[in-house]
């Protein structure tokens, strides 16, 4: 299942990431719950979803530094409301991120409480991998239990490639470490550089091809999607070019197995 997260549409909205994964034919949506209200809606999404005939997969929780109100400030609460929502609109996978060093009480047990969390909801609860926080020749490790969940005994993880390519790690040797813990895949680019750039997949230097062929080699049967950065487009249609170039990429190299 090749899938379009709605964080790729931005600045457009959660509505449009539907309609654009409808109509561009994606297979379903990854939604990010964000700062737009629509995100946050089960019954919203529920609607964009039957609207447009296309399933949702997988949920992002609102993790990320420009989420931390979103559902209020309790990790925990924003996790089980995330695992909510993935129940109602029929999605088996919640995307989080690892705990920022200063959640210190979220942090403490933050392995053994997911594993609690995928027991109780019945709902995957797939780590992503993050990396080292960087400023001039300084590394600063910003989440624990460590932003590598090949390191870690999690049941479920995602592999995200722009992020492998700020820790300036091999995203086919991560996913040959995780072997069947690795249920998502966030596909994208990046050039190695201190900035977490998202690249539409074939545009930056990290061997995508590669991790593609892999994938379709071992018969992964998780869900791949594309969370690209499409801020740069100069319009719409741009923005949709963009989108229609990375389903055709992964489409083609997906299936390329030697």
């Amino acid at each position: 299942m090749i899938a379009l997260s709605t964080a790729s549409v931005y600045p457009q909205s959660t509505a449009d990431g539907f309609q654009l994964a409808s109509r561009l034919g994606y297979d379903a949506v990854e939604v990010m719950v964000s700062i737009d209200p629509t995100s946050q809606d089960v019954d919203t999404v529920r609607h964009l979803s039957a609207y447009h005939e296309v399933p949702v997969c997988a949920v992002h929780a609102p993790t990320l530094l420009i989420s931390q109100r979103v559902w209020g400030t309790e990790p925990w609460a924003k996790l089980e409301r995330s695992a909510q929502m993935a129940t109602e609109v029929g999605a088996d996978v919640v995307v989080v991120h690892p705990p920022f060093r200063w959640q210190r009480a979220y942090a403490d047990g933050f392995v053994e409480g997911i594993a609690a969390l995928e027991a109780s909801t019945g709902v995957a609860f797939a780590v992503e991998n993050m990396y080292p926080w960087r400023a001039s020749r300084r590394e600063v490790e910003v989440y624990v239990p460590g932003w590598d969940p090949s390191e870690s005994d999690y049941a479920h993880t995602t592999l995200d490639v722009s992020h492998a390519s700020v820790s300036r790690s091999d995203p086919v040797e991560m996913a040959r470490r995780l072997g069947d813990r690795l249920r998502h895949v966030h596909l994208t680019d990046g050039r190695g550089t201190a900035k977490d750039e998202h690249l539409v997949p074939g545009r930056g230097d990290m061997p995508v091809v590669e991790l593609l062929e892999h994938l379709a080699g071992v018969g992964f049967p998780g869900h791949i999607v594309l969370e690209v950065n499409t801020r740069k487009a100069v319009d719409r249609a741009a923005r949709e070019l963009d989108l229609v170039e990375s389903l055709a990429f992964t489409r083609l190299n997906f299936s390329a197995v030697p």
